[in-house]
């Protein structure tokens, strides 16, 4: 396995070309360069400068791009060059080929110039330039319209996070953007909670937990045994210096730590760096979590000791009094529980498809590890019972005591060091409802019938109104990035539902041809910001990124046209506080000097000049360690203060919900089959499980209007050779995918690195109908379910039953 997926590495030369660089980059593994080698400054001509700027797009890393601009343009674009190329120091944070390629974003030819207004259907992108005088006018009469005749709750901010890690320029998470700021100021807006990421897991680390709990760092590992990935990617979604793939790397070779990679796909993360690949059914990972805890409790691992001092309901001595006997995690393992069914490897094979042996094998080396690395990724609870998997996979971490230890882990995502710095002040929102962010079409169409108890509505019992005005800021969630586009569609061409939808962008992207006034927004090149939130381990960092071009066209940045906004709704004094952009970046960098009191610290100008800012750690990154040191003096945020294995809050919301009966909510980590499972009765018609993942060539939509990197990695869906076989499918042929909520065509990447009856697709392509409303684009969200998961209302995209059938033989060899 490791020599047939090996991976050759080498080095970019100046002047390679950008096809062949991204083509020997695709693991999206950082490249070793000499670690005595310390990238020296690339002169400027005479006649350009180099500026500071940023990629901020959602990728987890927040990466420096130096623009090299003569003539008022971007000519071409270097990365960090400060730092030495040594693991564990403070080194260059290179972006990725996504971020190199950020002028071919600025001078695209899909770049918004100019205000629009539509003139034809939502969705056929047919619109008329007007000043801004008139959009501005047309968005403040509207604003002011909902809100006489519905209330500021029919007002929503849509999800979006095409610019993150800034100040002035982030658009999630919803309360901290400027289109808040502007909204609370003259009433609010309903408020929305969850994400796409990870909305699933953000929910149950609230009842397992008591709030958001990561893991340790990534470059931990060189401080493990054992590193078990579950679903967890980083090589294609953590792919820059500024990421995780860096200390993923550098860590394993450091330690020579034995590493797993589970997944239904061999990833790139695996590429022959991994000791094993575990090839699960999707949606199983809870099945397995469950069988692995048989081997380590009858076999006598389990850190007991730990369980009973740090966690509730491992075992009958900790099990709540409102617990049912025999309620306890343990007693469900071993049989004892309501279904009287041992978690045995044996049980857990057919569901997996894992054998039985290889099971025990896996749960032997967990339970004789000494520090264990436990880690998943978002993917997989982004599926029908997503919230049930992040847990399960939570408890190995727990069952062997690894919580708050350095080389352990809570068996949750990667955590990081962290700088802290001064964000835009946030205004707080009268509204008091919020509904899950999946389920936003929802609360346009039925939104009084939306409630606590069927919709997870928080902060109310019912929604009082409708959605009737969207505002939609640098996010492609209006319909590419939403489930069930087909559906989408519908709901959105309903001028009576949903009467007025703002789109501020850079681009004509699918979401922005929905609008009814589309406002063009500046890039980061176009304007100043603070760039942080970078996850680069034991190295925080913040990015000054300067303005490098003049604003194109009639773009302006999100804070001018807001401001020029606000006076038209009153608030102008109080929005800007009388402050400029650039004021308002000097006095979050007082505010960040004075709080740090770090002697670092450069002054305002020389940060500018200097563009990026290290902070490097002398050891990774532990979650919860002053937890695992006084449990007591640091008591968790949940009720009992401890970890809640069984959640009495969980037990309530079971018994007073209202589930379908193939949804479950349960106190413990249990395994249930899903809708749209593996075992599901659709499989007659749609006989294929597909899974969705985050694509190298994009950032969830992000950079796929780019031709280069869509050139350099093509769309395509991954099916194993057994399945195209039987269809008659070879590599490279278009083929037709269809579930029962739409069709698209796409290329076959024929390729044993997926397991048979399941396929996959990158999702984020740009959606793209024909006549047939048949996408010829491979826009994965055709084909997926906008049913939301029974505990967080969230996205189970990855969760969908499909059929493939050929179109067209081109004839390419695998």
């Amino acid at each position: 396995m490791n020599n047939a997926f090996s991976v050759t590495r080498r080095s970019f030369v100046k002047g390679s070309s950008a096809l062949g660089a991204l083509a020997v980059a695709s693991t999206g593994l950082t490249l070793p360069f000499s670690k005595k080698a310390i990238a020296k400054e690339t002169p400027a001509k005479s006649d350009e400068k180099i500026v500071w700027s940023s990629c901020t797009v959602n990728c987890g890393s927040r990466c420096p791009l130096r623009m090299h601009v003569v003539d008022g343009e971007i000519k071409w674009v270097e990365t960090d060059n400060t730092g030495l190329d040594e693991f564990n120091h403070s080194h260059q944070v290179r972006a990725c080929l996504r971020g190199r390629s950020m002028r071919r974003r600025v001078y695209n030819p899909d770049r918004l110039k100019y205000p629009l207004k539509r003139v034809g259907k939502r969705g056929e992108g047919k619109f008329k330039r007007i000043s801004w005088d008139e959009a501005l006018d047309t968005i403040a009469d509207s604003l002011k319209h909902t809100i006489k005749e519905y209330g500021n709750d029919a007002i929503y901010l849509n999800y979006g996070t095409g610019t993150l890690g800034g100040t002035v320029t982030k658009s999630w998470d919803p309360s901290a953007t400027l289109v808040a700021r502007l909204m609370n100021l003259s009433g609010g807006y309903l408020n929305h909670y969850g994400d796409y990421s990870a909305a699933a897991i953000e929910c149950m680390t609230d009842f397992f937990y008591g709030g958001w709990v990561a893991n340790n760092s990534m470059d931990d590992i060189q401080n493990s045994d054992l590193a078990i990935f579950f679903g967890n990617n980083p090589a294609e979604t953590r792919m820059s210096g500024g990421g995780q793939t860096h200390n993923y790397v550098e860590g394993q070779q450091k330690n020579h730590t034995r590493t797993i990679i589970i997944d239904p796909r061999y990833t790139d993360t695996a590429g022959g760096r991994e000791d094993q690949w575990v090839p699960l059914k999707h949606g199983t990972d809870a099945a397995l979590c469950a069988a692995l805890a048989h081997v380590i409790i009858t076999e006598n691992k389990a850190d007991e000791d730990f369980l009973n001092k740090y966690c509730v309901g491992y075992d009958a001595t900790t099990l709540p009094a409102s617990a049912p006997k025999n309620g306890s995690y343990k007693d469900y393992i071993l049989g004892n529980g309501n279904d009287k069914t041992p978690k045995t490897p044996e049980w857990a094979a057919p569901i997996t498809g894992i054998p039985a042996e290889d099971i025990i094998k896996l749960g032997r080396e967990i339970g004789n590890a000494n520090r264990i690395y436990i880690t998943q990724g978002w993917g997989l609870q982004r599926s029908a019972s997503g919230e049930q998997a992040c847990k399960a996979i939570g408890m190995l971490s727990l069952l062997r005591g690894q919580v708050g230890l350095q080389g352990g882990g809570t068996g949750m995502r990667e955590g990081d060091h962290s700088y802290p710095f001064q964000r835009f002040p946030k205004v707080p929102n009268p509204v008091k409802a919020s509904i899950p962010m999946f389920l936003w079409t929802d609360a346009i169409y039925r939104g009084k019938e939306m409630t606590d108890v069927t919709d997870g509505i928080r902060g109310v019992e019912r929604l009082q109104n409708p959605i009737k005005f969207i505002w939609n800021y640098a996010g492609n969630c209006l319909i590419n990035q939403h489930s069930d586009i087909n559906r989408t569609h519908k709901i959105l061409q309903d001028e009576k539902a949903c009467e007025m939808i703002v789109v501020i962008d850079n681009h004509m992207t699918s979401s922005a041809k929905y609008a009814d006034i589309v406002l063009p927004d500046c890039t980061t090149s176009e304007q100043s910001d603070f760039c942080m939130d970078g996850a680069a381990g034991s190295m925080p960092y913040f990015i000054f990124a300067s303005q490098a071009i003049k604003p194109r066209f009639e773009c302006r940045p999100i804070y001018d046209m807001l401001s020029d906004l606000s006076k038209r709704m009153g608030t102008e004094k109080e929005f800007t506080e009388g402050r400029t952009q650039e004021e308002w970046l000097q006095w979050m960098y007082a505010q960040t000097v004075k709080q740090n009191n770090d002697p670092d610290l450069p002054d305002y100008d020389t940060m500018r000049k200097q563009g990026i800012y290290k902070k490097q750690f002398d050891r990774p990154y532990v979650e919860l360690e002053d937890f695992r040191k006084d449990p007591t003096a640091n008591p968790l945020p949940s009720p009992s203060g401890k970890i809640e294995i069984y959640s009495e809050q969980l037990a309530k919301i079971a018994a007073t919900w209202e589930l379908d009966d193939d949804e479950h909510i349960t106190p413990i980590a249990e395994y249930h089959p899903t809708f749209d499972g593996w075992d599901s009765p659709k499989r007659q018609q749609f006989p294929l499980q597909m899974t969705g993942f985050h694509y190298k060539a994009r950032t969830h939509s992000t950079y796929g209007n780019v031709e280069l990197l869509k050139a350099a990695a093509p769309q395509e869906i991954w099916i194993n050779p057994i399945d195209a076989q039987q269809r008659g499918i070879k590599n490279g042929d278009l083929v037709l995918v269809e579930s029962e909520f739409g069709k698209l065509q796409v290329c076959a990447k024929v390729t044993p690195r997926i397991i048979p009856h399941t396929t996959a697709l990158g999702e984020g392509a740009w959606y793209a109908p024909n006549r047939d409303k048949v996408d010829m684009n491979g826009s994965i969200n055709v084909l997926t379910t906008a049913r939301p998961t029974p505990l967080a209302k969230a996205n189970p995209s990855h969760t969908n039953l499909v059929e493939i059938t050929l179109l067209k033989s081109m004839g390419v060899k695998a």
